[in-house]
């Protein structure tokens, strides 16, 4: 597949986190949480390892008490993906993070405390070349503003993270994202309209609370490709009552969609019909699972008969067409003398997709040694 820059897209300030590069034009990155227990070291370990394998760039973890943050610096030592440390209230959690080896902070304007706190973090941060995200929420902004704005808007919103901007920019540190959520998209996607021609620093995007596995990722979707579309956003993630590793899967599917960055096989598959020659819908479900590993990104079309078969098979790396008993394959865009039979379309696809990735896998690396 061939991507595409966003026209227009936002010019911002790089900051890191770990070594990934986040703002001035680096790649959108994916990001994800944890939903288990931090303090549960080895469930959380696994957890974060199974994030990084469907593609997560930055993982971020919640730490509500000193015994989770114990256990953050014994999953920091067995994780190299970046880790972003998730603090809320108790602000003393966030410089224990930092003291454990967190790539970045996530504070809430909301409920972190006063000024003071907010420095010595700062100070912290800064000391240890530490980025930090300001994340406002619509759901917990603090009590005078809720009362000036008598509820969520979109200038309650830009208010919080400016307020909070200012503090940054008093003690002169400029390593820092923002985002301002809300789980409705108008709201949402406004606020981040405001902030973004306010200021220069990156900004991490989403629809917070958005939901379950579907009505969130539709939420989600429609949220991000409208900024991502304006040219807004550096960073995204998709928050869903879900397992987290579908939140980065729905992630890449947005980018993919809107050929910004593209991961894995990007299945075209029609939503199958009465002609239909083989069960397309078991063929790309247990494809998907089988081939999730993959991160070399490649189409592959599935389409059950011929009617739009041969066109999408043509345009694809790999492609295969229903017919009666055996459905014709495609390469390429070029048609195959054999064919698949029906019954093993699976098992042929998933070897072919796995031989065809091998091959381009090593053409780049020959192209990389070569330049």
């Amino acid at each position: 597949m061939k991507t595409c820059k966003i026209i227009n897209r936002r010019k911002s300030d790089r900051i890191y986190v770990g070594k990934v590069p986040v703002g001035n034009h680096a790649l959108i990155s994916v990001q994800s949480m944890t939903n288990t227990q931090t303090a549960n070291t080895l469930e959380t370990i696994n957890q974060i390892l199974e994030l990084q394998q469907v593609g997560a760039d930055i993982v971020r973890v919640s730490i509500p008490s000193l015994k989770a943050a114990e256990s953050f610096k014994i999953i920091k030592k067995k994780i190299k993906i970046p880790l972003i440390a998730d603090i809320h209230f108790d602000y003393r959690l966030a410089l224990k993070a930092i003291e454990y080896g967190a790539d970045c902070l996530r504070i809430n304007p909301g409920n972190i405390g006063n000024q003071k706190r907010i420095s010595e973090i700062i100070t912290c941060a800064k000391d240890k070349n530490i980025p930090i995200r300001i994340g406002v929420n619509a759901g917990s902004l603090e009590k005078d503003i809720l009362k000036k704005y008598k509820e969520p808007t979109p200038e309650a919103l830009v208010e919080s993270a400016m307020r909070h901007i200012e503090y940054f920019d008093a003690f002169n540190f400029n390593q820092f994202k923002v985002s301002v959520k809300a789980s409705n998209v108008f709201l949402a996607t406004e606020s981040y309209r405001i902030l973004a021609k306010k200021i220069t620093q990156p900004l991490h995007i989403g629809i917070t609370e958005a939901g379950g596995l579907r009505n969130g990722t539709v939420k989600s979707s429609i949220g991000i490709a409208l900024l991502l579309l304006e040219g807004i956003g550096d960073t995204i993630r998709i928050s869903l009552a879900a397992n987290p590793v579908e939140e980065v899967k729905v992630g890449y599917d947005i980018l993919k969609a809107l050929q910004i960055r593209s991961r894995g096989v990007n299945f075209i598959a029609c939503p199958t019909c009465s002609r239909q020659e083989f069960d397309v819908i078991n063929t790309v479900n247990q494809l998907e699972k089988k081939l999730e590993d993959v991160s070399t990104p490649i189409d592959v079309s599935i389409i059950g008969c011929v009617v739009n078969g041969i066109g999408e098979a043509k345009t694809a790396t790999l492609g295969v067409t229903g017919s009666n008993k055996k459905s014709a394959f495609y390469e390429d865009g070029i048609r195959q003398q054999k064919k698949i039979k029906n019954e093993e379309i699976i098992e042929q696809l998933e070897i072919k997709i796995r031989n065809k990735i091998k091959k381009l896998d090593e053409l780049n690396t020959f192209k990389k040694n070569n330049i």
